[in-house]
């Protein structure tokens, strides 16, 4: 019995761990734009095909005129901060977030696109809003590979991955031809050498271009790999074109948020109307916030107990919505405004407060908790756990506020009472 309660416990700590380290993960690594990949590998010397982002069709208008007058086919890209662009749909109906068509149909397709929402595989159902479209000139491909670099575990540094085969997800091709697949490890301290992009160039098997140049090539985005901070640099697909020429056909940058400080010129190209408002909200305060998708608000100080709370409520049947660690020395206005962030949010029937006071005092989260109330009007029931610094002068708040609060004794009981206040 204890032993089958013990191994639940685990695969659903694990499932929820799981999820929060993935949505984490991408929360913490800046991704930017397809066009913006595509200016910023060509300061590098990385060939890119010609393309102009537009914002209104009026602009669309200008630049077929300007920039492709001599072009009877463009290319129209959706720019969303997603894969699977060229499948997904918009929610006004029309299908396909890229598309090849005639100069003349270029604003007619276009304006099916600007200020509509795409739904693909990544951006979930809610999709993602499309501000930009991305037009290019249409390249005579006579192949397509696959090209990334990202960093390796194993290795302790980056590695590169190639692949004579592209154009399709690298699970995809992992898949069917696992021995196609090329990695090559470069040694942080020593850099790219001739021989490591010479391996990576056969991995591509280009069947026209010069294999010099390539090579040429391959160090270049290397160096615009590591001297930008990058956590991930993939090209799907790197294509050879009619003139023999190696191309970025498409990119996908992720830049380290670690970075910003020395990166400010890449991290300013943020575009937040692609990410999650309630994250977005909770970085202006400086608060560590991700949204999930349950039913029961935490905000909880330290990132282990807010872990430990996430699966203590799956445990006892709930679901989280949301990780948030006020950290050690939040503010009362911090508390606050985290309490904006986890009612605004719909979805939430109850709101978990755990705070274990260390360097973080219970007197400054009850504060900030009455203070809340006096801001947002609490409509579902808070259920609070204090602990550890100040923690009588913390409940002796709480309770002289006269709010209307379910208080526990420690987490286990805690969880249990949030798990059936969000169930009424």
């Amino acid at each position: 019995m204890v032993r089958g309660s013990l191994n639940k416990f685990l695969a659903q700590s694990l499932s929820v761990a799981g999820k929060w380290q993935h949505q984490h993960q991408q929360l913490r690594r800046l991704n930017i734009h397809e066009y913006q990949g595509a200016e910023l590998m060509s300061k590098y010397g990385i060939n890119v095909p010609k393309g102009v982002v537009v914002s209104s069709l009026d602009e669309v208008k200008n630049a077929v005129k300007n920039v492709f007058p001599n072009q009877s086919e463009i290319v129209v890209k959706s720019q969303v901060l997603a894969g699977g662009r060229g499948l997904g749909a918009f929610k006004n109906g029309f299908q396909g977030g890229v598309h090849i068509v005639k100069a003349d149909q270029v604003e007619e397709i276009a304006g099916k696109m600007l200020g509509q929402i795409l739904v693909t595989k990544q951006t979930g159902p809610q999709g993602k809003i499309v501000n930009k479209v991305y037009l290019c000139e249409k390249l005579s491909l006579v192949n397509e590979m696959y090209f990334a670099i990202t960093l390796d575990r194993k290795t302790a540094g980056p590695i590169i991955i190639s692949c004579s085969k592209g154009g399709t997800s690298i699970e995809d091709l992992a898949e069917k031809y696992p021995d196609m697949i090329i990695k090559v490890p470069i040694d942080v301290f020593k850099g790219i050498t001739d021989e490591d992009a010479a391996k990576v160039v056969d991995g591509l098997a280009p069947k026209v271009a010069d294999a010099a140049s390539a090579i040429e090539q391959v160090k270049k985005l290397y160096s615009l790999f590591r001297e930008r901070d990058c956590t991930l640099l993939e090209i799907n697909p790197i294509a050879e074109t009619s003139d023999k020429q190696l191309v970025a056909a498409d990119a996908k940058l992720n830049f380290d948020d670690n970075a910003a400080f020395r990166q400010k010129d890449i991290f300013e190209l943020r575009d937040t109307s692609q990410e999650d408002p309630r994250e977005v909200a909770a970085a202006k305060a400086d608060l560590n916030y991700i949204g999930l998708d349950g039913e029961i608000g935490c905000m909880v100080n330290g990132a282990g107990l807010a872990m430990a709370t996430m699966d203590i409520i799956k445990l006892h049947g709930g679901t989280p919505a949301n990780f948030l660690d006020v950290g050690g020395s939040a503010s009362e206005h911090q508390v606050v405004e985290a309490f904006k962030i986890l009612t605004a949010d719909e979805r939430v029937k109850a709101i978990l407060v755990n705070i274990f006071g260390g360097i973080m005092k219970c007197d400054v989260i009850a504060s900030g908790i009455v203070n809340a109330a006096k801001v947002v009007a609490l409509k579902v029931p808070v259920v609070v756990r204090l602990e550890g610094t100040n923690v009588d002068q913390g409940k002796r708040i709480l309770k002289e506020s006269g709010m209307t609060l379910i208080t526990a004794e420690d987490l286990d009981d805690a969880a249990e009472k949030a798990v059936k206040a969000a169930s009424k």
